[in-house]
């Protein structure tokens, strides 16, 4: 299953691309000429890794997203922002070297690369986000601003 698969199409902040074609032999993820766009296409190899596990949770005072990224450094991971609210998370983890005298037996860790992308309310403050990374999880904080509470003035009736 790929990335294209995993998205939530009712989530208002995702910017997933979902393919309803993806998999068909006309479809736009089988790299051939076709009537349809190519969206995205991810192959076997890069599938797996492809959808980086992100959980979005939003607290009083921010949005945090915690990203699972078990093996890659920091310096192999992006984190941006886009057109001024939309937090692009990224980064690649590279294929094992293989060496002509190694014997695999089995390969199951995914390689490859990840692209996640979430629309930010219009009350995250992109100049101010951090990001740190521990243990394989990159945290991303993103501060919100205070809401003003309305301020309330009675007014006198007359009459």
């Amino acid at each position: 299953m790929s990335l294209i698969r995993r998205s939530n199409v009712f989530d208002p902040f995702s910017l997933d691309l979902w393919d309803p074609f993806q998999g068909f032999p006309f479809g736009s993820g089988n790299g051939s000429s076709s009537l349809f766009p190519s969206f995205a296409s991810t192959n076997s190899e890069t599938a797996a890794f492809a959808g980086a596990r992100i959980d979005w949770k939003e607290t009083p005072e921010a949005h945090v997203f915690n990203v699972d990224v078990p093996g890659l450094k920091k310096e192999e991971v992006k984190v941006e922002v886009e057109d001024g609210n939309v937090l692009q998370i990224s980064g690649e983890r590279n294929k094992e070297q293989e060496e002509k005298t190694d014997k695999w037996h089995r390969v199951e860790r995914s390689s490859g690369k990840f692209l996640r992308r979430f629309r930010l309310p219009e009350n995250a403050k992109t100049e101010q986000i951090k990001a740190s990374m521990e243990n394989g999880v990159l945290t991303v904080t993103v501060p919100k601003e205070k809401v003003k509470k309305p301020e309330v003035k009675s007014v006198q009736i007359t009459g």
